[in-house]
């Protein structure tokens, strides 16, 4: 269903996702389904981006600027008598959401884990704690993207294209705005892991951090994403934003390849559902050689560095790897 409004006004939860050049941005299906499918897309391309969506119900989309101040100026009338605003803590949802809080003059819940009907669950206490806030009242959250999951709606939703009028000088009260100047794509090995499709994971197999330094390279190299285990951010051989597991992020990738990772609870619980993984580990029977489609018991060092030979080889790169690596043993 298509068509044009002016300005329905939505009841209950309504879900915001900003879009650009109608990219979705991480997290935008699970705010959706966190809403029941009720979703308005702003933005470039926001139709686009509304037909993106595969957990929305009854999308409004709305072509304007993604600039915070006056977004929120021009959202906060609209979506006054909703009762809980859901943006996914991307950078345009955490941009919008303070302003649009202050616009609509309730309180934010920020990187929620889960949208409760009178507050939010969040950690606290640098990931260690899982808190109930509750609110008494409307409220605006920010859904963490990776945690809820999204499923497809089954019948085709109901996209309608939304014109607003221009806000008023008084809705200025969202503060001044800010400035776009550009816009930089992640490399392999920064990019966000929640919305990652193939993650190299790094274990404390690797035995030290110019193991894992090398695996950044092949995720460079591969066009991957490198994440690891508590116990590689604890050794500070990667920074605690790529820790992948129940206390750091939680992913859900087409492919994951794990190098020299056990499999303990904490990490693999916090590695949703992927749909391939690959093991490389000495153990053969260690739990995420088990639950791995192609598992290679062989050091992971070894392999890694087997790995970069052959890529740099192609490439024509001779440079030599670092002493220390080993050969591939126990292959099979």
């Amino acid at each position: 269903m298509s068509g044009q409004e002016s300005a329905g006004a939505p009841a209950g939860r309504v879900a915001v996702v900003v879009v650009r050049d109608g990219q979705l941005p991480l997290g935008a299906d699970e705010s959706a389904a966190e809403a029941d499918g009720n979703v308005l897309v702003a933005g470039t391309g926001a139709r686009e981006g509304a037909l993106r969506l595969v957990a929305g119900r009854r999308i409004r989309a709305f072509e304007t600027t993604t600039a915070p101040a006056a977004l929120a100026a021009a959202l906060a009338p609209l979506l006054a008598p909703a009762h809980t605003v859901v943006l996914p803590a991307s950078p345009d949802g955490r941009d919008l959401a303070p302003r649009l809080a202050a616009a609509l003059g309730r309180p934010l819940l920020a990187g929620a884990q889960e949208i409760l009907a009178h507050g939010a669950d969040v950690l606290r206490l640098g990931g260690s704690a899982l808190v109930e806030l509750t609110v008494d009242g409307p409220f605006v959250a920010t859904l963490e993207p990776g945690v809820r999951g999204a499923l497809p709606v089954a019948e085709p939703p109901e996209v309608s294209d939304l014109v607003l009028p221009a806000p008023s000088p008084s809705a200025a009260s969202a503060g001044p705005d800010a400035v776009h100047t550009g816009a930089l794509d992640a490399s392999a090995g920064t990019a966000d892991l929640a919305g990652a499709r193939r993650l190299l994971g790094a274990g404390g197999g690797l035995r030290g951090p110019e193991a894992v330094a090398l695996l950044g390279e092949l995720g460079a190299a591969l066009d991957m994403a490198v994440g690891g285990t508590r116990v590689v951010t604890d050794a500070g051989w990667l920074e605690y934003a790529r820790q992948i597991g129940t206390t750091g992020v939680t992913v859900d990738p087409d492919l994951y390849v794990a190098f020299g990772i056990s499999g303990a609870p904490h990490h693999t619980g916090g590695l949703g559902a992927p749909r391939h993984v690959v093991s490389v580990n000495t153990d053969p029977y260690c739990p995420m050689t088990a639950m791995a489609d192609l598992g290679i018991v062989a050091d992971a060092p070894a392999v890694l560095a087997a790995l970069l030979r052959q890529l740099r080889e192609k490439s024509g790169d001779g440079e030599e790897l670092p002493a220390g690596n080993g050969e591939v043993r126990d292959a099979a």
